[in-house]
């Protein structure tokens, strides 16, 4: 396990690490997730082996630490991605995002182009304001103390025994916020940031979920759109292989 501090007030975000060859990939998770967890049995498969791999805990997630005073904005996260990526001594990385996780690695590609040479994103927050049904609608639904104080217990009930095994692990105020974060969005905002990039992008879109709105427009942009069969938000675990293939295969 490695470690960075981020805040300048001795709190520390963390990653565990496979040692490989360069460009690294890094793992970002989503919204009271983990990455090991997410993304571990994946990068273990032998079409992406023998690579470098950085699997990060988001600050107020997993095996980060917590800070009350920190922000948790999205732009606070990705600054804590750039200074563990700065002193892992990665530039150039390959970033495979799920969820929020990948509404993160936008706003970072944005702000340190040089720590990003590929995104891989699956099923990114690109926009503001996600439809009710998403997590971080159930979560801001609350003012923030009545969500630590009350209904945190409720939430972990509802979303069900999956998720709710990482989301218990994340503190409930940086939870809070950081879903508050992902409702306002980035400036410039997340899909405006991959319609511009220059590097290399795949989007990946469970079937189960719908259709990806404005995939017209980010095709136009060069992104790789990738409608993943027999899969929802998880695609990871709902189709491993679909998953793999898209983080192996480069235009």
């Amino acid at each position: 396990m490695y470690q960075a501090e981020f805040d300048g007030e001795g709190g520390y975000v963390r990653w565990t690490e496979a040692p490989g060859a360069q460009p690294a990939r890094v793992y970002l998770h989503g919204l009271g997730s983990m990455s090991s967890v997410y993304h571990a049995h994946v990068a273990a498969r032998p079409e992406l082996a023998g690579r470098r791999s950085l699997f990060l805990d988001l600050p107020g997630h997993g095996i980060s630490d917590r800070p009350e005073n920190f922000g948790y904005t999205l732009e606070d996260h990705a600054g804590a991605v750039a200074v563990a990526l700065d002193q892992a001594g990665v530039t150039g990385a390959e970033l495979i995002a799920h969820s929020m996780g990948g509404a993160v690695a936008l706003v970072l590609a944005h702000l340190r182009p040089d720590l990003v040479s590929r995104l891989v994103l699956t099923e990114a927050n690109l926009d503001p304001f996600p439809p009710p049904t998403a997590g971080s609608s159930g979560i801001t639904a609350f003012a923030e103390d009545e969500f630590v104080d009350k209904e945190f217990t409720r939430v972990l009930e509802r979303v069900g025994p999956a998720w709710a095994s990482t989301m218990r692990l994340t503190d409930p105020r940086a939870l809070y916020r950081t879903a508050a974060g992902l409702r306002k969005g980035a400036e410039p905002m997340m899909r405006t940031i991959l319609e511009r990039l220059g590097v290399d992008r795949v989007y990946l879109q469970g079937e189960r979920s719908g259709e990806l709105p404005g995939r017209e427009q980010l095709e136009a942009a060069g992104v790789d759109v990738v409608t993943v069969p027999d899969a929802g938000h998880n695609v990871m675990f709902d189709n491993p292989d679909a998953f793999v293939a898209a983080i192996a295969r480069r235009s």
